[in-house]
């Protein structure tokens, strides 16, 4: 049975979306790149990762999102972009009609078979989606994997192991860091993340780690890392977001006969972070262009 939420609770996430504050990182304006840098998401939930990435300079050109009330937001925000309703069948749909390139596939799978909160049943839970996820990586090819988890993902073995060896196997090295929300200025409990990009293992022949930053052919990701806002812009961050948030009255308004639909809330990206991992990959991109 499919239930429609009320129109109040979806312009509350409208809303949410709208007022997100933007991440603010010393010296780097809003990226207009003559080739725009195509991003798919999987497991789309109302746009957080699509947000900061779009802030950061890229092109949604596909979303794929199982739950009904999330799809109406996505299609709010973007109304001229293809969705799906399953990540399982997205290689299929994705090749059914002539599509723009994809430089980027993101999403954050599932994270209830680790979160602290749940039974930790890890791979053995019935919801661990990173081989759907990695299917569609190795059909569409992109540049990057952006992955965003709880933060005890890194703890489990079996699946953390099985991320980075399937991103092996498909020609790609990993960068990844687990942040808490406060790290982008988000006025939230800790909520650690783990944020992981993943970028071709070699440049012309030649390991990425080993080149210097500012080298010939240089990787600024590789060189070094996955960096977070540094205190300054961090603090800058918080006043912002705090100074955008929406009244609580506003923000609940509606929701209290549909509890169910927080969890759109609960689940989302924090755009802020998305944003700044979204710079790293461009400033990435950038240099292997050049290059």
């Amino acid at each position: 049975m499919s239930i429609r939420a009320p129109e109040a609770s979806l312009d509350a996430v409208r809303r949410l979306l709208d007022t997100a504050p933007p991440a603010t990182i010393p010296g780097q304006a809003a990226v207009d790149d003559p080739e725009p840098i195509n991003v798919l998401s999987l497991f789309a939930g109302v746009g957080g990762i699509e947000l900061g990435l779009e802030r950061a300079g890229m092109t949604t050109v596909g979303q794929v999102e199982i739950n009904e009330f999330c799809r109406r937001v996505l299609a709010h925000h973007w109304p001229e972009v293809p969705r799906h309703d399953d990540v399982c069948t997205t290689p299929d749909w994705w090749s059914s009609r002539p599509r723009p390139r994809v430089h980027v596939v993101a999403g954050g799978f599932p994270c209830q078979p680790f979160s602290l909160a749940g039974k930790q049943l890890g791979v053995a839970d019935e919801r661990w989606m990173w081989p759907a996820m990695a299917d569609v990586v190795r059909h569409v090819r992109p540049d990057y994997v952006f992955v965003e988890n709880v933060g005890s993902l890194v703890r489990d073995a079996d699946a953390f192991g099985w991320v980075l060896g399937d991103l092996a196997a498909l020609g790609f090295d990993a960068e990844w860091a687990v942040f808490p929300a406060p790290a982008f200025g988000a006025p939230q409990a800790e909520r650690k993340r783990v944020y992981l990009v993943a970028h071709a293992q070699s440049l012309h022949g030649q390991s990425r780690r080993l080149v210097e930053a500012r080298g010939v052919g240089g990787s600024p990701l590789a060189a070094r890392g996955l960096l977070g806002l540094s205190v300054a812009e961090r603090g800058k961050a918080a006043r912002e977001w705090l100074e955008a948030e929406p009244r609580v009255d506003r923000l609940a308004d509606g929701i209290p006969a549909q509890v169910d639909r927080i969890a759109a809330y609960g689940n989302a990206v924090i755009p802020a972070a998305a944003e700044h991992i979204g710079r790293l990959i461009v400033e990435d991109y950038r240099a292997r262009v050049a290059a």
